[in-house]
This record gives structure tokens, C-alpha cells and sequence, in this order.
């Protein structure tokens, strides 16, 4: 049996363009003990994909190289298996890759099947994972506190939010679009959501943080970032998640200053998901515990077919995707 693949073909130098990826045949591997076959049925489309093929060997995961199965993770169904843990017929949620059927790994978590699956993608498995440990655990928000989140309407920034509400703080989101904003305000409960393409950014965030910024949950880069870091209130907290903004240049834009970074006494962090699966069971129930009190909402776009990711991917840093992306097989 054959099936499809997507190769990365080069490294993209700026923005992802259709040329990177190149669509392959592949024979359906020989099972060893221990081994799991997995047909996905859902692949997840994800801003981290751009530092992963990245030609950078001290990078937090072994990047993906020209001629390897771009990396994705995804929901799955085991079709074969020499492996008792991974019986044939469970649904598995992993690292998959740009395929139709991948050999499954040790990553992989078997989830019951009566778990929606845009939940499980959207809420309780990586954005929902990178989201709490995010603002829970590294942030270690206080009630009353004001929290500003770049990238709010993405899929990690628009629970960080929502879980800061839930926390009984004052949130404050920035996103790229007055559709956005509305959505974050009307419909996640947001405080305030500002444009960052509106020329008076910088009015605005000083209106709608009048007792400055306690806490900065950093999606984007960009000038957010500068505006946001001069309104820290002493002793406040940011926490660096991503810089989508960066990502597709060869020089990285200056950042802030740690003048004050010494002087207001600051706390910046960064952190990437992978340095945190200890904490996975927790994060799990804490997201199961918010869904079920309805203080979390989320919306998807989802693409179809496995072609779709070539262009798809692009969606995430022109700032088109509705939600969490992903493509459904």
C-alpha cells in the first residue's frame, strides 16, 4: 500500500511559499514489535512550524531537515499494531507529520474516542497545554491583576485570556483585525481587545491599562511588544510564549531595553511546551475543569485534505486563520 506525504523541499527563506513542501508516495512500513501504525484523521497546523525547519541544531527540538516529513502533531486511529499499549482501533494523539499514516512513537497519548475532536485539538492538547502552563505556571497571576496577551485571538492566546478571566483578572487583548477584537470582547469576555494595525495603538493600550501592565503574555513580537514592555508595572511578570512576528526574519527587530528590566524589577521568562510534560495530566483536568464550567470558548478553521496544508500554513502568518488551524483528512 502507498500513501501521501509532504516533504519539506527547502527551507523557506522569509515566509513559507507552496514551493517548500513537495508531495511524495510512500510505502507503508513493515511492522517491529513494539510498533503502531496510525492513519491520521486530523494534523494540526501550527506557527512553531516555521522555527522547525529552521537551520538551527541548538534549537529545543532536532529541526527538520530538506527531504524530511514535515513535522506536525495530530489525531489518529491505530490501523495496525504490534504494541499492546496501542491496540488496534484507539484514537491517538501525537507527533504525525504531513502523511496520511505514520509509525507511532512513544509521544503519542491514547484519548477516548468519545472526546470531540476539535476540543481535544483546539483546548486540551497543545494550545490548551501551552496556554495554562503558560499563564498558571509561569505566570503565576494574582487576582486583580492586569494582563495584556499579543496574538489574543489565536488559539493559545484566546485561552490565555479566558483562563486570566476565569482567574479573576483584568484582560486586556491585542489582535490583528476589528473582527477580532469583536469576537474577543463580545463573545470570550475579554475587557478590552485593541487593533495593532490601528495608528493609535499606543493611546489606546495607555487608555485601556490605566494602572499599567502586572502581567504580558507574548505571542507576536512586533511593536505590541515595546508598547506593552513600557507600561510594566514594577515587579511585573512577562512571559515569553512565541514571536510569530520574527520568525521569517533573517535579523531579528531590537527589543526592549533591560534598563528597565533592571530598574522595575522584571520578570522575563520564556518557555517552550516540551520542557513541561510533567505537567501534562494537570494542565488536561485544569482546561476539562474550565470547559465544564463554560468559562472557555473556542472556534476552529478547519481545512480539508492533506493538499490543503501547503497553502494552509501560510494562514498563520498573514493572520487569516479563524481560530485553530487544522486540516481534517
Amino acid at each position: 500500500m502507498k500513501f501521501k506525504a509532504y516533504q519539506l523541499a527547502k527551507r523557506p527563506a522569509g515566509k513559507f511559499t507552496s514551493d517548500c513542501f513537495k508531495a511524495v508516495e510512500l510505502e507503508k512500513p513493515e511492522l517491529k514489535d513494539g510498533d503502531f501504525l496510525v492513519k491520521q484523521s486530523h494534523m494540526s497546523l501550527d506557527p512553531a512550524m516555521r522555527t522547525w525547519v529552521q537551520d538551527n541544531e541548538d534549537s529545543y527540538i532536532e529541526p527538520v531537515r530538506p527531504g524530511d516529513i514535515m513535522r506536525s502533531y495530530g489525531v489518529g486511529e491505530v490501523v495496525e499494531s504490534k504494541n499492546p499499549d496501542y491496540p488496534v482501533g484507539s484514537r491517538v494523539v501525537g507527533i504525525t507529520g504531513w502523511a496520511e499514516y505514520s509509525l507511532g512513537g512513544e509521544d503519542m497519548q491514547v484519548v477516548d474516542k468519545s472526546v470531540d475532536v476539535t476540543a481535544l485539538l483546539s483546548v486540551l492538547y497543545v494550545p490548551g497545554f501551552t496556554a495554562y502552563v503558560g499563564l498558571m505556571k509561569i505566570g503565576r497571576p494574582e487576582r486583580g491583576q492586569t494582563l495584556v496577551v499579543s496574538g489574543a485571538a489565536g488559539s493559545v492566546g484566546s485561552l490565555v485570556g479566558q483562563i486570566g478571566k476565569a482567574e479573576g483578572l483584568r484582560v486586556i487583548g491585542v489582535a490583528g483585525s476589528d473582527e477580532k477584537c469583536r469576537w474577543l470582547e463580545d463573545e470570550l469576555g475579554f475587557d478590552k481587545a485593541l487593533n495593532y494595525k490601528d495608528a493609535n495603538l499606543a493611546a489606546q493600550l495607555e487608555a485601556a491599562t490605566p494602572d499599567g501592565i502586572d502581567l504580558y503574555f507574548e505571542n507576536t513580537g512586533g511593536p505590541i511588544q515595546h508598547l506593552a514592555f513600557d507600561r510594566m508595572n514594577r515587579l511585573g511578570t512577562i512571559v515569553v510564549c512565541g514571536n510569530i512576528a520574527e520568525y521569517s526574519k533573517d535579523i531579528p527587530s531590537p527589543g526592549p531595553s533591560w534598563v528597565d528590566i533592571n530598574l522595575k524589577a522584571l520578570r522575563v521568562e520564556g518557555f517552550v511546551i516540551t520542557d513541561h510534560y510533567d505537567k501534562v495530566e494537570e494542565s488536561m483536568g485544569a482546561m476539562m475543569g474550565y470547559l465544564e464550567k463554560g468559562q472557555l470558548k473556542f472556534r476552529s478553521h478547519v481545512l480539508k485534505g492533506l493538499d490543503s496544508a501547503v497553502e494552509g500554513v501560510q494562514l498563520l502568518f498573514s493572520g487569516q486563520n479563524q481560530g485553530k488551524l487544522f486540516v481534517e483528512f
